[in-house]
Protein backbone atom coordinates (compact mmCIF):
# COMPACT_ATOMS: atom_id res chain seq x y z
CA UNK A 1 0.00 0.00 0.00
CA UNK A 2 1.32 3.44 -0.94
CA UNK A 3 2.04 5.83 1.92
CA UNK A 4 0.15 9.10 1.61
CA UNK A 5 0.87 12.28 3.52
CA UNK A 6 -1.99 12.75 5.97
CA UNK A 7 -1.33 16.49 6.08
CA UNK A 8 -1.51 16.78 2.29
CA UNK A 9 -4.67 14.68 2.03
CA UNK A 10 -6.29 16.70 4.84
CA UNK A 11 -5.41 19.87 2.99
CA UNK A 12 -6.81 18.65 -0.33
CA UNK A 13 -10.01 17.23 1.12
CA UNK A 14 -10.52 20.37 3.20
CA UNK A 15 -10.02 22.54 0.14
CA UNK A 16 -12.48 20.63 -2.02
CA UNK A 17 -15.08 20.43 0.75
CA UNK A 18 -16.36 23.88 -0.19
CA UNK A 19 -18.67 24.19 -3.24
CA UNK A 20 -17.23 27.55 -4.29
CA UNK A 21 -13.70 26.17 -4.28
CA UNK A 22 -14.83 23.15 -6.31
CA UNK A 23 -16.45 25.50 -8.82
CA UNK A 24 -13.24 27.53 -9.01
CA UNK A 25 -11.30 24.34 -9.73
CA UNK A 26 -13.77 23.46 -12.48
CA UNK A 27 -13.31 26.90 -14.01
CA UNK A 28 -9.53 26.60 -13.85
CA UNK A 29 -9.80 23.13 -15.40
CA UNK A 30 -11.01 24.86 -18.56
CA UNK A 31 -8.14 27.37 -18.72
CA UNK A 32 -5.91 29.50 -16.49
CA UNK A 33 -7.63 32.70 -15.39
CA UNK A 34 -6.85 36.00 -13.76
CA UNK A 35 -8.13 36.37 -10.21
CA UNK A 36 -10.38 39.26 -11.26
CA UNK A 37 -11.92 37.14 -14.04
CA UNK A 38 -12.55 34.27 -11.63
CA UNK A 39 -14.22 36.65 -9.18
CA UNK A 40 -16.59 37.93 -11.89
CA UNK A 41 -18.08 34.43 -12.23
CA UNK A 42 -19.14 34.14 -8.58
CA UNK A 43 -21.71 35.99 -6.47
CA UNK A 44 -19.12 36.78 -3.79
CA UNK A 45 -16.59 39.57 -3.36
CA UNK A 46 -13.12 39.65 -4.89
CA UNK A 47 -11.78 39.36 -1.34
CA UNK A 48 -13.80 36.18 -0.74
CA UNK A 49 -12.56 34.64 -3.99
CA UNK A 50 -8.99 35.56 -3.04
CA UNK A 51 -9.42 33.76 0.28
CA UNK A 52 -10.74 30.68 -1.51
CA UNK A 53 -7.77 30.78 -3.88
CA UNK A 54 -5.36 30.94 -0.94
CA UNK A 55 -6.88 27.75 0.49
CA UNK A 56 -6.56 26.07 -2.91
CA UNK A 57 -2.95 27.25 -3.24
CA UNK A 58 -2.03 25.96 0.22
CA UNK A 59 -3.44 22.57 -0.80
CA UNK A 60 -1.30 22.70 -3.95
CA UNK A 61 -4.37 22.60 -6.20
CA UNK A 62 -3.75 26.02 -7.71
CA UNK A 63 -0.59 27.81 -8.75
CA UNK A 64 -0.40 31.56 -9.17
CA UNK A 65 1.76 33.51 -11.59
CA UNK A 66 2.22 37.20 -10.86
CA UNK A 67 3.07 39.63 -13.64
CA UNK A 68 2.87 43.17 -12.41
CA UNK A 69 -0.60 43.64 -11.00
CA UNK A 70 -2.06 40.63 -12.79
CA UNK A 71 -2.38 37.37 -10.89
CA UNK A 72 -3.10 34.38 -13.10
CA UNK A 73 -4.12 31.08 -11.52
CA UNK A 74 -4.02 27.63 -13.02
CA UNK A 75 -5.05 24.19 -11.88
CA UNK A 76 -2.50 21.69 -10.59
CA UNK A 77 -3.94 18.17 -10.80
CA UNK A 78 -1.17 16.39 -8.88
CA UNK A 79 -2.80 16.69 -5.42
CA UNK A 80 -6.16 15.54 -6.82
CA UNK A 81 -4.46 12.57 -8.47
CA UNK A 82 -2.88 11.67 -5.14
CA UNK A 83 -6.23 11.96 -3.33
CA UNK A 84 -7.87 9.86 -6.04
CA UNK A 85 -5.20 7.20 -5.56
CA UNK A 86 -5.89 7.13 -1.82
CA UNK A 87 -9.63 6.78 -2.45
CA UNK A 88 -9.00 3.95 -4.92
CA UNK A 89 -6.80 2.10 -2.42
CA UNK A 90 -9.36 2.52 0.36
CA UNK A 91 -12.14 1.31 -1.93
CA UNK A 92 -10.16 -1.84 -2.80
CA UNK A 93 -9.21 -2.41 0.86
CA UNK A 94 -12.78 -2.15 2.14
CA UNK A 95 -14.21 -4.10 -0.76
CA UNK A 96 -11.93 -7.02 0.10
CA UNK A 97 -12.79 -6.74 3.80
CA UNK A 98 -16.52 -6.64 3.14
CA UNK A 99 -16.26 -9.62 0.78
CA UNK A 100 -14.45 -11.53 3.55
CA UNK A 101 -17.12 -10.56 6.08
CA UNK A 102 -19.88 -11.68 3.73
CA UNK A 103 -18.10 -15.00 3.14
CA UNK A 104 -17.69 -15.48 6.92
CA UNK A 105 -21.37 -14.75 7.56
CA UNK A 106 -22.50 -17.09 4.78
CA UNK A 107 -20.21 -19.88 6.02
CA UNK A 108 -21.63 -19.40 9.53
CA UNK A 109 -25.16 -19.77 8.20
CA UNK A 110 -24.26 -22.90 6.25
CA UNK A 111 -22.50 -24.48 9.24
CA UNK A 112 -25.14 -23.51 11.79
Amino acid sequence: MVQYSSERLDSVFGAISDPTRRAILQELGQHPSRVTDIAKRFPVSLNAVSKHLIVLEKAGLVTREVKGREHTCKLNLDPLTEASGWITEMTKFWSIRLDELERHILEGRNNG
